[in-house]
């Protein structure tokens, strides 16, 4: 049965990405606050969805099968087609493709709500402009498309929530040997190499940390794989290297047991400040201002350089030289300080 006005269901239309998708948490609370007693539901490729399962106030998620790049007019309008029976009053189209917006046009959602682009806003029925894409904090930009136009609602931060026994099953499956803090490193990055530190100052931050007293932990997921061999063999100590092993639900429960974070700008940060972990992020190409960490004990390390923020995904000039100036001792020494 088919529900209408303030009951009816909220669709999000979720990012592919898994940063993104934990940074969807904000607009998720804010609907929650400002439209309270509407189900949420969220749709994404099956790459972030897990995230969406550890936000509070989603209902309901809902795999959409496709890669992220991959347009599949067909199976989205099937997708769309499928959902028309729900009831959705409302959709938020949060990524900014023009592939995204079929879902709910094809559902029939009678408000579909998303950010003018790629020339989709026939398939909208309110077109917001982005004009401040490249300066807003990528949650404002989201909460802001689940508010009235113009409204100035203060995003709330993004928060994960395991579910019970998850922690527990993790460290079962994982265990660590020995005793002492836990610095857990996340050395990839999905977008491309000049959002990675590379991976011979993550191998001597390792050997300080140890040295230090830490034992250390690698995440991520298969494609990091090369990076964390790399470092593994160049810490010359002791390395836990999970990289590929875990799952995206293992990689948050393992980084919620861990004592402090060492990140570049990635999904994997974005979970471990969204479970308020003490956290240090290392910035290259990308940009603390559009996408900082948000949880309540973090600290970014960056070096102000004429060439960076450049958003590339490998370095333009050849150098990396915004990662070359951030020094392993620098960032042992924000680690020691984030966690008070």
């Amino acid at each position: 049965m088919r529900a209408f006005g303030s009951v009816s269901p909220i669709l999000v239309v979720g990012p592919s990405w898994v940063g993104d998708m934990v940074m969807a948490g904000s607009l998720i609370e804010s609907l929650r606050v400002r439209e309270p007693g509407r189900p949420i539901d969220v749709i994404a490729p099956p790459s972030a969805l897990p995230i969406a399962r550890l936000i509070r106030g989603v209902r309901r998620t809902i795999p959409l099968g496709l890669g992220h790049g991959e347009f599949g007019l067909v199976a989205r309008w099937r997708a769309g087609r499928a959902l028309r029976e729900e009831g959705y009053g409302k959709a938020i189209i949060l990524p900014r493709a023009f592939k995204a917006a079929i879902v709910p046009f094809a559902a029939g959602i009678p408000e579909r709500i998303g950010y003018a682009a790629e020339g989709r806003s026939l398939l909208l029925t309110e077109a917001r402009e982005d004009r401040d894409r490249k300066t807003a904090r990528t949650i404002d930009r989201f909460v802001a498309l689940g508010a009235p136009r113009g409204d100035q609602m203060k995003a709330p931060r993004p928060v994960l929530h395991l579910p019970d026994g998850a922690a527990e099953a993790a460290a079962s499956r994982f265990p660590l040997a020995g005793s002492g803090a836990i610095m857990a490193l996340c050395p990839g990055a999905e977008y491309g190499p000049a959002k990675r530190w590379p991976a011979a100052k993550f191998a001597r931050l390792a050997n300080l940390a140890q040295a230090a007293g830490y034992r250390i932990r690698v995440l991520g997921g298969p494609k990091d794989a090369p990076i964390a061999e790399e470092i593994v063999r160049l810490a010359g100590t002791p390395v836990d290297n999970l990289v590929g092993r875990t799952s995206l639900l293992d990689a948050a429960a393992i980084l919620a047991a861990a004592d402090v974070v060492v990140s570049n700008d990635s999904g994997l940060m974005h979970v471990a400040g969204a479970l308020d972990r003490p956290l240090v992020v290392l910035y290259g190409s990308s940009s603390e201002k559009l996408t900082p960490p948000t949880g309540p004990r973090s600290s970014v390390v960056s070096h102000d350089l004429p060439c960076r923020p450049c958003f590339k995904r490998e370095c333009p000039l050849k150098t990396l030289a915004c990662f070359e100036a951030i020094q392993p001792a620098e960032v042992l020494a924000a680690a020691v300080r984030v966690r008070g």
